[in-house]
C-alpha cells in the first residue's frame, strides 16, 4: 500500500495519502463552493427574487460584513486546460464595453446594500482582470470605493487575480497603490514541455519578477496557482517545479486537479490525450506534491489549498471561522457574497443567484434597469441545515453533532439516520470517526472529504433542471 502521512507539527491537523483508498474511492463529485450547487439553480429565481432577499436582510436589520467578487472575463490567449468562463480577445475594446455595463451594476448593487455594513473583502477573478489598463483598474477601483463603504487597508482583504505574463514590475506597484492587498498569481507548471503543451508560456523569472515586485510594494499575501495532471508532466517535471514553488517561497498554494473535460470545454480538445498521465501517474504527482509541499512547512487547509502556519487561512481554521464560497476558502465567515459581472454568482441571505453568462444577456439586462439575475435557488430549512454541516466538514474536518442539534429543531441520528449508515464504509475504510457527539474526518480521509460531504447531498441522483441525473459536470474528487 502506497501511503504517506504528512504533518506540519501537532498544532496543525496531518494529511494522510493512501493510494488503495483513493483509487477505490475516487468518482466525480461536487467541490461544494456552495451547497445547494450551482447546477440545482432554478430558472424561476430571478431580479425580484434577489431583490426580496436583500429586504429580508433590512427588515432583520442584518448587518454583516459584505464581500464583493467582480469577475473579468477577457483574456488575451487561451490556455487549453482553462474550464473558466471567459472571452478570449485581443480586441481590448470590449473591454471598456463591459465597463460601462459593470459599472452599471455596481451602481445598483450599491444603492441596494447601503448601509448594511463594511466591505471587508474583495477578490477580482477572471479570466485575467490584468485584461483591463492601469488606467480602466484605477478608474473602477475609484468607482467600487464611490459605491461601498470599505474597510481599512489593514481589516480589508482585497485580492485580484493576475496573468504575471501581462504585468510589469510597475503594474505591480500601481495595484498596490490602488488598494489591493493580496495577489494570486497563475503558474501551474514552470516546465518548458508542460508549459507548450497548454499554450501557456511562463519563464520562471518572469514570475519571480511579479512575486518580488509584488513583495516590495507591500501585498500582504502572495498566492500561487499549480496544477497536477497537465499534458507531459511527469514526477521529474513535477518534482524540479516543486523546486522553484518552494524557492519562491508564496504564502498559499491551490494546487488543483485538472479535470479533462473536452466535450465540455472546446479548448481541451487541443489537448493530445496520449499526453496525459494515466491515473497511477497522476495518484503518484498528488502525493508527490503533498509530501514537498508539507516537508517545507506548509499547512494542508483542505480540497487544494496549502497555507504558511501563520497565513489567515491556516488561523482561520485553527480558530475556526474558515468557510468556503465561490473563490475557494475564504477566512470572513457571516459575510454576504455580492457577485458583479458576467456569469457571477452571489450569497445573499439564504439565497444563490448567477448573473447572466453571455454578454449580450448580460448587457440586455442592465439596459431594461434590471441587475442580471438570470437563476438561483432559495433555501428550504433542510439546505440550511445540509450546507452547515457540508461547510463544518469542508473547513475543519469535523462536526459537533450538540451544535447542530442546538441550532436546529432535530435530533441528529433520527433525522440523518440514513447517512450515518452510508458512512459506516467510510469509517471502516478508516476515513472517518462517529461517535454520538462528533463527526470526525481523519488524516486519511481529508483528502476524500468530497466524498464524505457527498453523503449529506439530498440532490446527488436527482433529476437536475436540465434533466440530466448523472454529474457530467463535476471533476474527480480526487
Amino acid at each position: 500500500m502506497n501511503t504517506n502521512v504528512c504533518s506540519t507539527g501537532s498544532a496543525f491537523p496531518a494529511v494522510e495519502f493512501d493510494a488503495a483508498i483513493i483509487g477505490k474511492l475516487s468518482q466525480s463529485g461536487p467541490r461544494y463552493t456552495s451547497y445547494p450547487t450551482a447546477d440545482r439553480f432554478q430558472p424561476e429565481f430571478g431580479y425580484g427574487q434577489f431583490l426580496e432577499a436583500v429586504a429580508g436582510l433590512r427588515m432583520r436589520r442584518s448587518v454583516r460584513p459584505l464581500s464583493l467578487y467582480i469577475h473579468i472575463p477577457f483574456c488575451d490567449t487561451v490556455c487549453y486546460y482553462c474550464g473558466c468562463n471567459k472571452i478570449v480577445t485581443k480586441d481590448h475594446s470590449k473591454a471598456a464595453t463591459y465597463l460601462d455595463y459593470l459599472k452599471t451594476e455596481i451602481d445598483m448593487q450599491g444603492r441596494l446594500f447601503a448601509g448594511m455594513g463594511k466591505l471587508e473583502q474583495l477578490h477580482f477573478g477572471g479570466g485575467t482582470p490584468t485584461y483591463l489598463s492601469d488606467r480602466q483598474m484605477g478608474d473602477l477601483m475609484a468607482h467600487l470605493h464611490a459605491s461601498f463603504d470599505f474597510a481599512t487597508d489593514q481589516q480589508g482583504e482585497y485580492s485580484i487575480e493576475i496573468d504575471p505574463r501581462t504585468v510589469s514590475v510597475e503594474r505591480v506597484h500601481s495595484l498596490r497603490k490602488q488598494g489591493f492587498n493580496r495577489i494570486s498569481l497563475g503558474v501551474q507548471d514552470f516546465d518548458p514541455d508542460v508549459q507548450k503543451a497548454v499554450n501557456r508560456i511562463q519563464p520562471e523569472a518572469e514570475t519571480r519578477a511579479v512575486m518580488d515586485a509584488a513583495r516590495d510594494a507591500g501585498f500582504r499575501s502572495i498566492s500561487i496557482d499549480l496544477i497536477y495532471g497537465l499534458p507531459k508532466q511527469t514526477m521529474t517535471s513535477m518534482e524540479q517545479t516543486l523546486d522553484k514553488v518552494i524557492a519562491a517561497n508564496p504564502d498559499r498554494i491551490a494546487l488543483y486537479n485538472y479535470a479533462h473535460l473536452p466535450h465540455l470545454f472546446k479548448p481541451q480538445r487541443r489537448i493530445a490525450e496520449a499526453d496525459l498521465p494515466t491515473p497511477a501517474v497522476k495518484l503518484d504527482l498528488l502525493a508527490l506534491c503533498i509530501r514537498r509541499l508539507c516537508a517545507a512547512g506548509y499547512v494542508y487547509i483542505g480540497m487544494d489549498h496549502f497555507a504558511k502556519p501563520d497565513d489567515e487561512l491556516a488561523v482561520a481554521q485553527r480558530q475556526g471561522r474558515l468557510q468556503r464560497n465561490f473563490q475557494g476558502y475564504s477566512t470572513r465567515a457571516e459575510s454576504e457574497l455580492i457577485s458583479c459581472g458576467v456569469s457571477a454568482i452571489s450569497a445573499v441571505g439564504a439565497t444563490y443567484s448567477q448573473n447572466e453568462k453571455t454578454l449580450e444577456g448580460y448587457y440586455e439586462k442592465l439596459d431594461e434597469g434590471r441587475l442580471p439575475v438570470v437563476r438561483g435557488i432559495k433555501l428550504e430549512n433542510d439546505d440550511l441545515l445540509r450546507r452547515i454541516l457540508i461547510q463544518k466538514l469542508m473547513c475543519n474536518f469535523e462536526l459537533s453533532i450538540a451544535t447542530i442539534e442546538q441550532s436546529f429543531p432535530i435530533r441528529f441520528a433520527e433525522y440523518f439516520a440514513t447517512e450515518l449508515e452510508k458512512l459506516k464504509a467510510f469509517e471502516e475504510d478508516g476515513l472517518l470517526q462517529i461517535d454520538p457527539q462528533w463527526l470526525t474526518v481523519t488524516p486519511k480521509g481529508r483528502l476524500l472529504i468530497r466524498n464524505i460531504c457527498m453523503v449529506f447531498d439530498r440532490y446527488l441522483g436527482l433529476p437536475r433542471v436540465d434533466g440530466e441525473t448523472q454529474p457530467l459536470r463535476y471533476s474527480k474528487t480526487i
